[in-house]
């Protein structure tokens, strides 16, 4: 697959970041931490000041630098569109390469490499079918929750849709990418596009809003690569919608009336014009009161299921509890979500907080018709 010139200069971002206060408020970093230091402006501050010489790479400096979570709040909510998590995974890069990240990366980073997945399970063999329609797995689904995988496959039955199951246990790229491996993630990002070309797929369906950005930005933006132009890119939550709009798919409503909330993935901020459809699909199927939490649709939040995960899993708890206290706030007591790094977060610590959590794609399942 031709590469082409990424269309961002991440390195600038620094330098227009560092001052710049102006997304400090949609950090969820900043907001569960209270350190001005884990905020946009204190990454990009940190940057720039090893790139002047003022500082270096060290214990302290790193430790700022893996703090971030990769979400793409600041850059969504910037007036001038700047990359700084771009820059962010760029000084990662630079870090990893002088053998100064967390242990944790570089053990993460030989999972990716060698798996494909930082589950250290082997992949299946790439697809061998042919056809129009590709449905992108990826490694959290098929390694950690394949019974969503088998939902999603039972519901695009329904309206006619027999999809080639491709990437199953490869990550899409952005993982490696966001923990400063960019070799490993155009490896990754290449089997994807071969795999996907090789299968003559016209569209290309994604489970998440992190599969969706990944695609159509981060290669290109971070990895220099091009998205076949032939190859459309479709969210499963909207093709499901569209086709209940069209009376393609009949669902039975649930047996509960609790009141619920439907919580935005991780990376909805990347992706948010694909919000209204998972919330048209759990009110087919859910007769309660809905509630919207706070931190939702274009100010979403990450659950913690990033590359945090590996670098400070602590983090990655503290941020999903705070979007559990969000929901348990709007007084839900039922959360309803489709990403599944998303969902292995909320289910371990949803029920202390009183909170019962359900996939998306599995309710629908249950209640098809």
């Amino acid at each position: 697959m031709a590469t082409k010139m990424q269309l961002t200069n991440p390195s600038a971002a620094t330098d227009n970041c560092r001052y710049c206060l102006m997304c400090r408020h949609i950090c969820p970093v900043g907001h569960v931490t209270n350190l001005e230091t884990l905020t946009p402006h204190g990454w990009g501050l940190t940057i720039a000041s090893v790139e002047r010489g003022l500082t270096t790479w060290n214990t302290d400096t790193v430790g700022v630098l893996y703090h971030c979570a990769d979400c793409g709040a600041c850059r969504s909510s910037c007036v001038t569109d700047q990359p700084l998590p771009d820059a962010i995974a760029a000084a990662r890069s630079t870090v990893v390469a002088q053998g100064l990240a967390p242990a944790g990366v570089y053990r993460a980073g030989e999972l990716l490499a060698r798996w494909g997945n930082p589950y250290g399970l082997a992949q299946p063999p790439a697809a061998a079918e042919k056809g129009e329609v590709a449905l992108f797995v990826g490694d959290d689904a098929y390694c950690a929750r394949p019974g969503l995988v088998d939902a999603v496959v039972k519901l695009l039955d329904a309206i006619g849709i027999a999809p080639i199951l491709v990437g199953r246990g490869r990550n899409n790229g952005y993982l490696a990418s966001s923990l400063g491996f960019p070799e490993t993630a155009r490896q990754l990002a290449q089997a994807t596009l071969d795999e996907v070309v090789a299968t003559g797929a016209r569209r290309l369906l994604v489970l998440t809003p992190g599969d969706l950005y990944t695609f159509r930005q981060l290669y290109d933006e971070r990895l220099g690569l091009a998205w076949p132009a032939h190859v459309e890119l479709v969210d499963v939550t909207v093709l499901l919608a569209d086709a209940l709009a069209a009376d393609k798919l009949v669902f039975t409503p649930a047996a509960t009336t609790d009141a619920y909330a439907y919580l935005d993935p991780t990376h909805t901020v990347r992706a948010p014009e694909r919000a209204d459809a998972p919330r048209r699909l759990a009110a087919a199927v859910l007769p309660g009161d809905s509630k919207e939490l706070f931190w939702r649709r274009e100010r979403t939040h990450p659950s913690g299921a990033t590359a945090l995960l590996y670098t400070l899993p602590h983090m990655a708890m503290l941020l999903a509890q705070d979007r559990l206290g969000d929901a348990r706030k709007s007084g839900a007591t039922l959360l309803v979500t489709e990403a599944p790094g998303d969902l292995a977060l909320y289910e371990r610590l949803a029920p202390a907080q009183g909170l019962r959590v359900q996939g998306l794609y599995e309710l629908l399942a249950s209640q098809l018709r």
